[in-house]
């Protein structure tokens, strides 16, 4: 594997790199070839001036970086070792074309794959992932921590992984989230992989719910050793037969007829081995809420069992369950005011995640706070998410899709007293906890089923909008 990126390296210093992007994972990768002395080209479609708001173009010019900026920035892109970055297609404008010349297509994150002598454990999926990521990592830290190993958490989550690749050696581990975006060109598979679920998701992107699926299960290809997969999920379910690793089950719902696997007993989450099994953990142990996160101690469960002794790995996994408060912007609690506990879900982009932030909280009265940019997802299903809840008492719809989801809505027989669209979302905040007090309802929940690009850069910015309009209430 490191041949082989080792490989990659020295084409791109023969003929020079060309980069297509210059963001997050982008900029450390220029970084990472210029200080080896290659060539680099940068093409961005922002114009020069937007983009040195946020780089200096002038110094990486001084590099030798050369600049192709605005329209017309994917024509003509001469045939040689070309980094996508993840959010452009791998078919888009002059790209097929270089490649039919010979140039080699990839990636900063397949860049770190080829080199690193790390195992690597990658988690994928729908929904989950970076909860799912973050466990697993925790996990592994404490873990390989004990025999003096090292952990490096990246991907789709982080920062970057390629500026550590010399600091990991093949006794560390490199845990990545990755996304179908980077997923749709990765040749080669982690050795290791999880997939939380798949289930419609960024339909605006990929052509259609085959390209998406097909991209996913790149994590289970050529390559991978175990495949941690989501019995419940008819597609994940699937997946099973079209890889060559092992495979571990794990399931909140139906225990696996066959096969290893970690599902619910009762109240508690079990190992199956070999017509054995095993107590890990309670449920009621686990601090985070609701039935997805158990899903997600499960994967992680899955993830890690086989490279650790067990004994080491059940209470390392107790004690983590028992302290680990969750990430930012999933479900995270702001503050009460009034009696109205605000609860900040920006992550959850797709009625799957809004439906299992409402089966979180199971008891509660809610306003729910939804919409934003549409990726072509049905939102059929957020309507009866809401009805099956029962205690959600109003939903405020907000931003680009508010109208596309009054039409589900209507379509699935929610009442339409239940719902109302207020255009801006600082507005929208405010009028969610207006009608909190006069519904009676004790939670406002942020979880808008929809991505954040209508209004805001990412779903970080819009959660901490939202966090800091609901601290000046």
């Amino acid at each position: 594997m490191k041949e082989q990126g080792e490989k990659i390296l020295k084409r791109a210093a023969e003929d020079g790199a060309v980069v297509l992007g210059f963001g997050i994972s982008n900029i450390p990768l220029v970084d990472f070839l210029t200080a080896r002395g290659t060539r680099v080209e940068v093409r961005d479609g922002k114009s020069r001036e937007k983009l040195a708001e946020k780089v200096d173009i002038a110094e990486y010019e001084r590099r030798g970086v050369h600049f192709v900026l605005g329209d017309g920035y994917l024509d003509n892109i001469p045939a040689s070792v070309i980094f996508r970055t993840p959010g452009i297609r791998p078919d888009t404008g002059g790209i097929p074309d270089a490649v039919s010349r010979g140039a080699l297509l990839t990636s900063e994150m397949e860049l770190f794959y080829a080199l690193t002598p790390a195992y690597k454990i990658a988690v994928t999926g729908s929904d989950g992932k970076t909860t799912t990521t973050t466990l697993i990592h925790k996990l592994v830290s404490a873990l390989a921590g004990k025999r003096g190993s090292k952990a490096a958490l990246g991907g789709n989550i982080g920062a970057p992984l390629l500026p550590r690749v010399y600091e990991l050696g093949d006794e560390d581990y490199a845990v990545t989230e990755l996304s179908s975006f980077q997923l749709m060109t990765m040749r080669d598979a982690p050795e290791t992989a999880v997939i939380t679920n798949i289930t419609p998701n960024h339909l605006n992107w990929h052509t259609g719910m085959e390209e998406y699926t097909s991209a996913k299960l790149n994590a289970i290809g050529p390559g991978c050793r175990r495949a941690v997969l989501n019995y419940n999920n008819e597609k994940t379910r699937f997946a099973a037969s079209r890889t060559d690793a092992d495979v571990m089950w794990f399931s909140s719902a139906a225990v696996p007829e066959a096969g290893d696997a970690i599902y619910l007993d009762g109240g508690d989450i079990v190992l199956r081995r070999g017509g054995e099994v095993t107590r890990l953990l309670s449920r009621g142990d686990i601090k985070l809420p609701g039935l997805h996160n158990v899903e997600n101690y499960m994967a992680a469960l899955g993830a890690v069992i086989d490279l650790f002794p067990l004994d080491e790995v059940v209470p390392a996994v107790l004690d983590l369950a028992r302290t680990f408060g969750g990430v930012e912007h999933r479900l995270e609690y702001v503050r009460t005011k009034d009696g109205v506990d605000f609860y900040n879900g920006s992550i959850d982009s797709t009625p799957t995640r809004t439906a299992a932030a409402l089966s979180a909280l199971p008891e509660r009265r809610i306003v729910l706070i939804a919409g934003g940019y549409d990726k072509h997802i049905p939102m059929e299903p957020l309507g009866e998410a809401v009805l099956a809840h029962g205690g959600v008492l109003r939903v405020v719809l907000t931003g680009a899709t508010a109208k596309l989801i009054s039409d589900a809505f209507a379509a699935v027989g929610v009442p339409a007293e239940m719902y109302e669209s207020v255009p801006d979302f600082k507005d929208a905040v405010i009028r969610a906890f207006e009608s909190a007090k006069q519904l009676g309802a004790d939670t406002v929940l942020l979880s808008p089923a929809c991505a954040s690009f209508d209004a805001f850069q990412n779903f970080e910015e819009r959660g901490n909008f939202y966090k800091s309009t609901v601290r000046e209430l």
